[in-house]
């Protein structure tokens, strides 16, 4: 267990069951439920890292498969790990690459030894493994490491579900007894078992035996209804230890994070603020809006009067309209802070809501006016 990593619960919500706590890591403490923007090739998409450090708790993700492609862990770990090569002063988590063999089902081939794959973009032959992925993980140097995991469809066939749980656990104490930096690396093991609710038990239990200092649940947002989500963690809320951290991964959207929280889990992570941004689509205190729409054409408001973030103490809504129809840099740029922002002030208003016990009040109120419920 990574001595200088650990979860502290400071709190329940009497009302909903949501936790509040700390994360403890080598990078810093942070409150939890927390939110991580995505940095997947060892940057925050348009923003550098001092922006970053505005607009998240200052702990972020980074993509162990893109970066061991390029420019290759080897040479990120000649310059200390992600944090110095991009030059981030604060924590860092990064994936197994376990997803990529879920979303490049096409272009890979699973067996018990590890996943052979083909480049997404070359076609060059690759191969990854337990033992690989902790490898490059081990180089990347971030303070939360996740096992190497196969994330099967929601759909699969009971037969090939329990294999692929069974496989994935195999391949978390491989991953487990290759880890070279326990003391400065937290490794956390991934839950799957896709809407199978005894496999999810199942594959949890023998991950508990493993004994890791925290649990992901992945397969998860992959293509089934946020009700069938919702359920699952409602199911995993109850039999979660209550002593390590609980990760869902992939999950930001805001109703998601609400939710989520409900359902006690204390990290997340999420493309969708900043891909979301490049696309010209922003949260605001009113719910989701394209930013291009000709009602913001002539509109000298901020585009969320709510808002005390950066862009929205200082630019008009009409300047970011121009800027998307535009198609420069600069918005994209605004909008990804401005979304990231949003997102971490949603977090630190679940996290008082939370020890406030009124954190389901807090969801009625935050759905009627983002426009969840009509």
């Amino acid at each position: 267990m990574a001595l200088n990593f650990w979860y502290e619960l400071k709190h329940v919500c009497k009302q909903s069951g949501a936790r509040y706590g700390i994360l403890h890591t080598p990078h810093g403490d942070f409150e939890t439920p927390i939110f991580m923007p995505v940095g997947t090739k060892a940057n925050v998409k348009t923003l550098i890292p001092s922006e970053v450090k505005e607009v998240s708790d200052g702990l972020i993700l980074g993509n162990t498969y893109h970066l061991w492609l390029q420019p290759g862990d080897e040479i990120i770990k000649e310059f200390g790990g992600i944090r110095g090569f991009m030059k981030w002063d604060g924590a860092l988590l990064t994936d197994s690459g376990g997803f990529q063999v879920f979303s490049l089902s096409k272009i890979r081939k699973i067996t018990e030894e590890g996943v052979e794959f083909r480049h997404h973009k070359s076609g060059e032959k690759l191969f990854l493994s337990p033992e690989k992925s902790i490898e490059i993980q081990n180089n990347l140097g971030a303070d939360i490491i996740m096992s190497f995991d196969e994330c099967p469809p929601f759909d699969s066939t009971p037969k090939y579900l329990k294999e692929s749980v069974d496989r994935t656990i195999r391949w978390a104490k491989r991953g487990k007894d290759a880890h070279k930096n326990p003391d400065t690396q937290a490794l956390f093991g991934i839950v799957q078992g896709a809407g199978n609710k005894e496999l999810r038990r199942y594959c949890l239990e023998k991950l508990m035996e493993i004994d890791f200092p925290g649990y992901s649940i992945g397969g998860l947002s992959v293509g089934e209804s946020k009700e069938e989500m919702y359920e699952m963690l409602k199911y995993l809320k109850t039999i979660m230890p209550s002593d390590k951290p609980r990760y869902l991964m992939g999950v930001g959207s805001p109703d998601d994070l609400v939710m989520g929280a409900i359902n006690g889990i204390d990290m997340f992570d999420c493309v969708l603020p900043s891909r979301n941004a490049r696309h010209g689509t922003a949260f605001t205190s009113y719910g989701k809006v394209q930013v291009k729409n000709t009602k913001f054409i002539k509109e000298h408001n901020p585009l969320d009067p709510k808002c005390d973030c950066f862009v929205c103490k200082n630019y008009s809504a009409a300047y970011l309209n121009h800027l998307i129809r535009s198609d420069e840099i600069l918005g994209m740029r605004l909008l990804t802070y401005h979304n990231l922002y949003f997102l971490k002030n949603l977090m630190k208003n679940i996290r008082q809501a939370i020890q406030e016990d009124r954190l389901l009040d807090f969801k009625e109120e935050f759905f009627k006016e983002f426009g969840y419920t009509k």
